[in-house]
């Protein structure tokens, strides 16, 4: 019998010295630094500073974040920068976490909120100084378009244990319920609130929130003067949160809305009424031709009641399609052989395969909302109801340092790689310190095949400008 190829024989031994891991994750404690956030951060939470105290509550906030971004899910998973002063300095105990997060009242995530949307600023203004323009387009339907889209979506968050305002959920499980918006240009987590398990997800006042929270992070120079699309799904079709996103426009803020429509009896009569001439072809995500599936506007088939009280110009739009294997049809859809989906839009022009796309494209929300999961939003750590806010607002800050790394220092598939590859390709990589000419060098493993990209990272982070002062 032919043996197998064995492994290198090795002998382990504790006695070495000047290696350090997670060497990766420097970068975003560095990226943290360059786009101010860290300043940001420590002015606005001077106030909670004890005298005497050893630890800036700013600087234990951005350690926090980067732990998180770095994969910790817990308050004591900071040990894994605190473990390396080498490479992270002094980093503040679990302990001094627990105080810090407990004391963040509303008022003071407030403060965080204002200091993240000033930050964010300077990030744009560097994403435009090494890209030439503020931030990413947005791509419907093979096609870049100048506009900024805020995706709105809740989503469940199981709790294993009894924690404060947890309940049980629509889906038969027990938690909390948060509502979040996120930037899809570029995958920034604009704002977000916790709330209770049992939580409406079609809650106005919870979406008119978040919307003016995710606002207010958008530069001044962005929000006034240029398109903005605001969508979400059936839960955001409220007569009051879309009338809020067409009051913006009263403050200089172009918003148009495109959110998705139940059907009822009276969309199942309309559908029946389109004539089989009129529906249009529909288009897959890149832009070619969609086989199997169309598109129909049923605005001027509803009775006038229906559209009644939604802001003027509402639209309603009816896609259907051939439904997949084991999909949940309704009698009409079992009898028709389509399945339908309806959607409301106030664009007044365009053509129905591109609208369609455009509010399809809604669904890369999932994909923010997973990768947040993967960045320490699945677990709250505390039974404490304003802790787990606070995480909450730890968990935004974690979302966006991967996301501004991504964007000002990384290319390639990197610039677009989930959390959990980053952490092994980049964050969690070792490296060796030596000390020469006065300053300190981070060797990496030469053979690392991440090792020039990572180095690369670094080059281009110093070289971003900050603003003076």
């Amino acid at each position: 019998m032919q043996a197998t190829t064995t492994r290198p024989k090795i002998i382990v031994t504790a006695d070495g010295a000047g290696v350090v891991s997670h060497a990766g994750s420097r970068l975003l404690a560095d990226v943290a630094d360059r786009t101010t956030l860290t300043g940001e951060l420590s002015q606005t939470l001077n106030g909670l500073r004890p005298a005497r105290a050893r630890h800036d509550p700013g600087r234990v906030l951005v350690d926090l974040a980067v732990a998180v971004s770095d994969g910790a899910t817990t308050i004591s998973e900071i040990a894994v920068l605190g473990d390396q002063a080498e490479l992270f300095g002094s980093v503040a105990s679990d302990s001094t976490c627990w105080r810090l997060l407990d004391r963040l009242d509303d008022a003071a995530l407030a403060q965080v909120a204002a200091a993240r949307a000033r930050t964010r600023e300077v990030v744009w203004d560097q994403h435009a100084e090494a890209h030439g323009r503020a931030f990413p387009l947005a791509t419907v339907a093979g096609q870049d378009l100048d506009v900024l889209v805020i995706d709105l979506d809740a989503s469940i968050v199981i709790c294993h244990s009894e924690k404060e305002q947890a309940a049980p959920t629509f889906k038969r499980t027990f938690g909390y319920h948060p509502l979040m918006a996120f930037c899809d240009n570029t995958s920034e987590f604009l704002a977000g609130v916790l709330r209770r398990g049992n939580a409406g997800a079609n809650t106005a006042a919870d979406h008119i929130t978040v919307l003016d929270q995710a606002l207010a992070q958008i530069p001044d120079q962005h929000r006034h003067g240029r398109k903005m699309l605001i969508r979400a799904d059936t839960a955001g079709c409220t007569k009051a949160f879309l009338a809020h996103v067409r009051d913006q426009r009263a403050k200089a803020v172009s918003c148009e809305f495109s959110v998705g429509w139940a059907i009822t009896d009276r969309e199942r009569a309309a559908i029946t009424a389109v004539p089989r001439t009129v529906w249009a072809a529909a288009v897959d995500a890149d832009g070619s031709q969609r086989d199997g599936a169309g598109l129909a506007e049923l605005t001027g088939l509803l009775p006038a009641a229906a559209l009644e009280g939604y802001p003027p110009g509402t639209r309603v739009i009816v896609r259907r399609e051939r439904p997949h294997p084991g999909a949940q049809l309704d009698l009409m859809e079992t009898r028709d052989g389509w399945r339908y989906t309806c959607f409301a839009t106030d664009t007044p022009a365009g053509q129905l395969a591109f609208l369609d796309a455009r509010h399809r494209a809604h669904a890369r929300v999932e994909d923010r909302i997973r990768t947040a999961k993967d960045t320490g939003l699945n677990h709250f750590p505390s039974r404490t109801f304003a802790i787990n806010s606070a995480w909450l607002t730890v968990v935004m800050l974690a979302v966006d340092l991967l996301s501004w790394t991504q964007h000002l220092v990384l290319d390639g598939h990197l610039a677009k790689a989930e959390p959990k590859t980053l952490r092994y390709r980049l964050l969690h990589v070792a490296a060796r310190i030596t000390r020469g000419q006065r300053r300190t060098w981070i060797r990496i493993q030469q053979s690392w095949p991440w090792a020039s990209a990572l180095a690369t990272a670094f080059a281009r982070l110093r070289a971003l400008p900050v603003p003076a002062g």
